[in-house]
């Protein structure tokens, strides 16, 4: 039992600090810049959205406005909509745009090789259909392929947090930049092993046709791209502006899909777990080791409350534990004022875990294609990428916790 004790607190000790004060230590001491100048390649941008009439208008008038003089082709796929979304396409007559209607709904993947299919420039820009691009954020981005061994190259995502949940605002707040702190330092080491879906770009040349039904493309592109040699970065100057889901329920639906996401990758990409991942210690200790932990936290608390019997600090470890996960349970069950604001890092760390779990239990149970979690326990969803705010999780978590070309 001490082993067990020990070995898990070692472990969790080391996800969540130790290989980060590493990994920033090293690209410290050790930094690999790459070049970046102001160079402007043409680009396509490739939009997939299922059932996105709400959001689209808007969104296609974003990126018409951008202010990058070489956008060559702008290609919003729909992915077998049925709200009108198809419709409010075939009205738009720029020049610029492309729109491509899939009768069926097939998921993510399938709408985006098929843009990616009609693309024609130098550097294909990914975005969903959510996120804002701040001005100048599209000319910052390309700047770094000026590198030719960059291929691959992500945004900065600032969240809007108003009206957020507490437990919410601290996975979106303090998490969030910790997280993309961690993945500016693997940049400046190599690469990092995953971007932010909502706004990256990638040479157009070195683009792998995603598998369908795959969740995580965000992992698998710049994966694939390091695999062929290059690097993937991350431009902490180029801006987009996103909100997630203002309540636990839509965070921790969010969470469930991403990281049952994780198992998918393993499963399709097993040459990442071996030799041939170029940045197989990050790979695990950032991604592998964080789905490890909610087993390691129960054999903390386990091993913990055995060894109590024969020693003080055994029983305080044990104690602390069992007050810390009542308390965030508690704030997140009843949202007491006080005590939700206290214990809303705690909360947050519980949600985490919670959905490394049920993310497991998804990717090994679920009927058919695993992307369809995205949409089995939810309203027909505004895009294949956003995230609805009256998502709700199993009920067992739960009880424990216009038409725009006229402008154009």
């Amino acid at each position: 039992m001490k082993t067990i004790f020990w070995l898990s607190l070692i472990g969790i000790t080391y996800t969540y600090v130790g290989y980060p004060v590493l990994i920033w230590a090293v690209a410290s001491v050790w930094p690999r810049p790459w070049a970046v100048a102001p160079i402007t390649p043409s680009i396509s941008i490739v939009l997939a959205v299922h059932n996105g009439v709400s959001l689209l208008a808007g969104k296609i008038e974003h990126l018409l406005g951008l202010d990058y003089n070489n956008i060559k082709e702008i290609i919003v796929v729909s992915d077998g909509s049925n709200d009108g979304t198809a419709e409010l396409l075939s009205c738009q007559q720029h020049p610029r745009f492309n729109a491509l209607v899939l009768k069926k709904h097939r998921g993510k993947a399938v709408a985006v090789n098929a843009g990616v299919a009609e693309a024609t420039a130098d550097i294909i820009v990914f975005v969903d259909i959510r996120p804002e691009i701040a001005p100048g954020a599209i000319r910052q981005l390309v700047s770094n392929f000026a590198d030719s061994k960059v291929g691959c190259v992500c945004g900065n995502l600032k969240l809007r947090q108003q009206g957020h949940d507490l437990t919410v605002a601290a996975v979106g707040g303090f998490y969030w930049r910790y997280e993309q702190w961690i993945r500016t330092c693997e940049s400046l080491n190599d690469s990092p092993v995953g971007v932010y879906g909502g706004f990256y770009a990638v040479r157009r040349d070195l683009v792998v046709p995603l598998p369908e039904g795959i969740i995580l493309d965000d992992m698998f592109q710049p994966l694939s791209i390091i695999r062929q040699g290059y690097r993937s970065v991350v431009d902490p100057n180029a801006y987009v502006y996103d909100t997630w889901p203002k309540q636990i329920e839509g965070e921790f639906h969010r969470k469930v899909r991403t990281l049952a996401g994780n198992f998918q990758l393993f499963q399709l990409m097993p040459w990442t777990l071996t030799p041939q991942n170029r940045v197989l210690f990050q790979f695990v200790s950032h991604k592998v080791m964080r789905l490890i932990v909610p087993y390691l936290l129960i054999g903390m608390l386990v091993s913990a409350i055995v060894l109590s019997g024969g020693s003080l600090f055994y029983a305080a470890f044990a104690v602390l534990q069992l007050v810390a996960w009542c308390v965030a349970i508690a704030s997140l069950r009843y949202k007491i004022p006080l005590l939700h604001r206290v214990a809303a890092p705690a909360g947050a760390l519980f949600v985490l875990n919670a959905a490394a779990v049920v993310g497991l239990y998804k990717f090994l149970f679920t009927p058919g294609s695993l992307w369809k979690i995205w949409t089995s326990n939810r309203p027909v969803a505004t895009s294949s990428t956003s995230e609805d705010e009256t998502l709700t999780p199993s009920d067992t978590v739960v009880a424990a916790v216009t038409d725009v070309s006229k402008k154009h």
